[in-house]
């Protein structure tokens, strides 16, 4: 869970502090001389400007309650003291973690970068300790709680898309990661059930809020002489929501779907397989699945945006091993989610597969680190939902340097498998992670291929791509790309089980 927070972190300047605003100028004063405090790049560091700094922010006095977060999450040695100090105005003692986080929130809105936002957590979870020194957790499980509730909160009241996140799967979702050992079930339980009645809210002035989200625009990108908009929602803190308005709509017209996977390639109960028609429209990073026919300016009802699918990091395939209907594509999602989606005809089936892909490789941010931690037991990265600021040969870059990474990481899994019964607990996690190493490294040479083509093809029009695409040798060898993911019968199954072990589908 904390990998989701993850970013690569660049070091900042002092001056990024010192020169935000004109109102910061005046807080900070003067670096004073004579200073032993000093920072990672030599230069010196005030303690009581940051004692005065993070007292006029509690206090706000000069500031507005948005301005808070921006002091505190920067990375520089600065910040952090400004940070310490300002937390040390907070008495969390007696408090449960979610009643102590409710109070922290209600002081400013956690606004900012993902990073910048993780940082300010952590200063949170360290004082939370400090009050607590009985608690159930350290430092560091402190913060993963933290990280989680923030998490299940923009689950289970955000604008998200799917179905909610149960407490049974909010508690395997944090198995081993208390310093390599489960948290009380019981704490979880009484966490979940106290976010799931009352959603975590902070104090914002309505002006303030709307200045804010106005600041929040980001990732503007041209493609086919439209706008992409991206903004971050200031009640779902870490999910970047699109602009349904300002999306770009790529391509639009009727398929039929079934669900074959739920999350994590547990396979579909079967009363919720069966084949339904949907007029589609992928906008965006989002496939939506509409019951009436697509008009541009009309709403979306609240049961199109529950179909409706998010296809970061996704892959489209040809279904080859479904041989019950014609012209079928199989669509993986980044949480492994797998949907069998039928379109009218080959050329429509092609043209959706490739449309898909290319959306996902323009657009999809690159994967954060994977997470470290003293399990053994092999756990799929957390992949953003995000909107890459790479440009796009920076994209094609990352995606290429991805795929070595995965390669390296598939030979060396291969050369070592383990010594034990094919059915011992190893031995599947052995297979588990092989798979999982094959698939991506297919997603990703799939990226590369698209991404290639359209610089090959010199233009952002979707249709002379798709046509450079499927022109003789072009479409078969993208035709054979497609048909080498692993089947859907091959996924990863709940708590790990390969998904082959469900009992075969006789619908049809």
């Amino acid at each position: 869970i904390k990998s989701i927070l993850c970013l690569y972190i660049v070091d900042a300047n002092l001056t990024d502090v010192l020169c935000d605003s004109d109102s910061e100028l005046g807080s900070v004063d003067t670096l004073e001389r004579g200073s032993t405090d000093t920072l990672a790049n030599g230069c010196r560091v005030d303690t009581d400007a940051a004692k005065r700094l993070a007292k006029r922010l509690f206090y706000l006095e000069g500031f507005k309650r948005c301005d808070v977060a921006r002091h505190l999450g920067k990375n520089n040695e600065f910040s952090q003291l400004v940070a310490s100090e300002y937390l040390s105005f907070f008495d969390f003692t007696g408090l449960s973690l979610d009643r102590a986080l409710r109070n922290f929130l209600k002081a400013f809105p956690l606004m900012g970068e993902t990073q910048e936002r993780e940082r300010v957590l952590v200063h949170f979870s360290k004082r939370f300790c400090h009050c607590n020194p009985e608690a159930l957790t350290s430092e560091d499980g402190a913060h993963t709680l933290t990280c989680a509730l923030m998490l299940l909160n923009t689950d289970l009241h955000g604008h998200n898309i799917g179905k909610k996140m149960s407490c049974q799967q909010f508690i395997s979702n944090l198995d081993g990661l208390n310093d390599g050992k489960d948290f009380p079930k019981e704490l979880l339980k009484v966490l979940y059930n106290s976010i799931k009645n009352e959603k975590l809210e902070w104090a914002i002035e309505e002006e303030e809020l709307r200045k804010s989200l106005s600041e929040l625009v980001e990732d503007h990108c041209e493609v086919g002489g439209k706008r992409v908009v991206r903004v971050t929602d200031g009640s779902n803190p870490f999910i970047a929501i699109p602009l349904l308005l300002n999306a770009v709509t790529y391509k639009h017209g009727i398929l039929t779907r079934k669900s074959h996977a739920d999350m994590d390639g547990k396979r579909t109960p079967r009363g919720r397989r069966g084949w339904k028609k949907f007029y589609a429209v992928l906008k965006g990073m989002i496939l939506y699945l509409q019951k009436d026919e697509y008009k541009p300016d009309k709403d979306l009802s609240e049961v199109d945006l529950k179909n409706a699918v998010r296809v970061h990091h996704a892959l489209a395939t040809r279904a080859c091993d479904y041989s019950k209907r014609q012209n079928v594509l199989k669509l993986k999602t980044s949480d492994w989610r797998v949907f069998l989606l039928q379109a009218p005809s080959e050329e429509e089936m092609m043209s959706w597969i490739f449309r898909i892909n290319l959306v996902t490789a323009l657009f999809s941010a690159p994967a954060f680190p994977a997470a470290i931690g003293s399990m053994k037991k092999f756990c799929r990265p957390l992949l953003p939902s995000s909107t890459t600021r790479l440009n796009q040969e920076e994209q094609l870059k990352s995606h290429e340097n991805k795929l070595k990474q995965i390669s390296l990481e598939l030979e060396e899994h291969k050369r070592s498998p383990p010594d034990l019964t094919p059915k011992s607990k190893e031995s599947e996690e052995y297979r588990i992670k092989e798979h999982y190493l094959t698939y991506e490294k297919c997603r990703y040479e799939t990226y590369i291929s698209l991404l290639q083509a359209k610089f090959r093809a010199g233009s952002d029009d979707l249709d002379k791509i798709e046509a450079s695409m499927f022109s003789g040798e072009a479409k078969e060898s993208y035709l054979r790309k497609t048909q080498s993911s692993p089947s859907i019968s091959q996924g990863q199954g709940v708590n790990g089980r390969a998904g082959h072990k469900h009992a075969p589908e006789h619908n049809s």
